[in-house]
């Protein structure tokens, strides 16, 4: 993977001789989110902008630049800020793993057109932001057409990881979505803010009845590891429910893969 900086910005990362139609940012907060669309991508450069890493895909008609934001609503939103101010896109896709809020099963495709965003322990939602686009409607149809469970609907995004099958039954009732994630909301309101049209793409990692093994939000906080190992120390069978989260988030990276493969064939 050869690597090089930007500061300034940029009308395209190829010659304008090759210079694609279609220009796709796809924001992904985990590393393990990132690796399930770098399997399907193949061989990407590296680039720096403005304190940003992206690794920029060409293929066919499109060119993907693909950021790792972090876990979070407000890591996100700096990340799509940043990408915006530096480059004009045709698509902005929210990728990576989503808790179920229907009956599914692992590992299935979850796709939305729209997302809520909920605050606190509340789950009272703001109004639904949609950013409607022609390459949006291609990503549509390539889904209904992958050969997998594929639900479309709306996403609600919190700011907190919802660790119990009660809690994710509640936001499910007051949101009526399909998914839920911690960073689709902040994504899709930057893309409005700058006329990008917007797509949610997950796969599911947990299902609407399960229980988490542990409190994530815990791994989340500074201080929080302690507390997050000291949980774990004090609960053994958290172990046997990591061990099955761990196998859920592996098919459901397996089948992200699959999905950006036929995408970027179609």
């Amino acid at each position: 993977m050869t690597s090089e900086t930007s500061t300034v910005p940029t009308d395209s990362f190829l010659s304008s001789a090759t210079q694609p139609s279609k220009r796709v940012a796809i924001f992904a907060a985990t590393l393990w989110e990132v690796q399930a669309v770098q399997g399907a991508l193949g061989e990407g450069v590296a680039r720096h902008i403005d304190g940003l890493s992206v690794l920029v895909y060409a293929g066919g008609s499109r060119e993907y630049w693909l950021v790792q934001t972090g876990v979070g609503p407000e890591k996100a939103r700096r990340a799509a800020a940043r990408l915006f101010a530096h480059q004009s896109f045709s698509l902005a896709v929210s990728t990576g793993f989503a808790c179920a809020l229907i009956a599914t099963e692992i590992g299935a495709l979850l796709v939305g057109c729209d997302v809520v965003a909920s605050a606190g322990q509340d789950a009272d939602a703001s109004p639904p932001v949609e950013v409607p686009g022609n390459e949006r409607e291609v990503m549509l149809q390539l889904a209904e057409g992958a050969g997998k469970p594929v639900h479309i609907g709306r996403f609600v995004s919190t700011d907190h990881i919802i660790p119990s099958a009660a809690e994710k039954r509640r936001f499910a009732s007051a949101t009526a979505a399909i998914g839920l994630d911690m960073e689709s909301a902040a994504l899709a309101t930057e893309a409005q803010r700058v006329g990008v049209p917007f797509v949610i793409v997950r796969t599911v990692s947990d299902l609407l009845d399960e229980d988490l093994p542990l409190d994530f939000n815990l791994f989340l906080r500074p201080t929080g590891w302690l507390k997050g190992l000291a949980e774990l120390i004090g609960h053994p069978s958290s172990v046997a429910g990591l061990c099955r989260l761990r196998r859920q988030s592996r098919a459901a990276a397996q089948n992200l893969t699959i999905f950006f493969r036929w995408y970027a064939q179609g």
